[in-house]
């Protein structure tokens, strides 16, 4: 099974970038995308052979999340609960019968950390449900989680360190979801890569030499190490300031 998630930045702006390309080439069977940017109706992708799905946010061109599967879930949950978030269409849960899909489009701190409050509840009541999950099945958590987890995962750790998606509290949370029994996969295929990043500033030449960070996941439950094949990270395709990560799993 090939699955594929991306912060498209903007849906319909990246439409126009070449997604359709991508994804048609792709082929994937499940694919994820983050940062919709828009509200119902504001788009209609011709997908043949997906069933689509789509957690909108209230406000508009903000946030939002969307998959498309090939194969129908038994179930799907938008959001988790009652919280600061919830309107902001940042989590999209599809039930298989072999496992669960999270799609996730993290809350970002702010570059003040004035958010930083907000993000923090998000990701206990987060950690709390993906644990709930495991508990009844695999889970396939993906999603731009608005953290670079350890300092071989950002180009420049020393000089952010304490800046938001790189701030202790957001790193130990990423670490305490770890700790309940998941895997980054990518880090677990790639232990030792360096210069591996899926977001970069829109600055002038900042992606061309590769200052970027890691913030884009796979993580599985840790049942699922035996079934992973490959993780990897499609950092030549643009239309995003994200680029496309992928995961295979022996999974049928």
């Amino acid at each position: 099974m090939k699955l594929i998630s991306w912060n498209v930045n903007g849906i319909r702006a990246c439409v126009r970038k070449g997604f359709l390309d991508y994804f048609k080439e792709q082929d994937a069977d499940i694919f994820c995308i983050q940062e919709t940017k828009l509200q119902c109706g504001q788009i209609e992708l011709e997908l043949e052979g997906y069933h689509q799905y789509w957690n909108y946010a209230l406000k508009k061109g903000y946030s939002g999340t969307a998959v498309f599967t090939k194969e129908e879930p038994i179930d799907v949950t938008y959001g988790v609960g009652d919280s600061e978030t919830e309107d902001e269409g940042r989590i999209l849960t599809l039930e298989f019968p072999q496992f669960y899909l999270v799609n996730v489009y993290a809350p970002n701190a702010q570059r003040d950390l004035a958010r930083l409050p907000v993000r923090l509840d998000w990701e206990s009541r987060m950690r709390e449900y993906l644990i709930q999950l495991k508990n009844k099945k695999s889970v396939i958590l993906c999603g731009d989680l608005n953290v670079a987890h350890q300092d071989i995962d950002i180009r420049n750790f020393k000089s952010n360190v304490g800046n938001s998606g790189f701030t202790v509290e957001e790193r130990g949370e990423f670490s305490a979801v770890l700790n309940e029994g998941f895997i980054d996969t990518f880090r677990h295929l790639n232990p030792d890569t360096e210069g591996a990043y899926t977001w970069w500033s829109y600055m002038r030449d900042v992606r061309a030499r590769n200052i970027g960070w890691r913030i884009d996941y796979f993580l599985v439950s840790d049942c699922l190490i035996p079934s992973l094949k490959a993780a990897d990270i499609h950092a030549e395709v643009m239309g995003s300031d994200h680029c496309p990560i992928v995961l295979e799993v022996a999974i049928t």
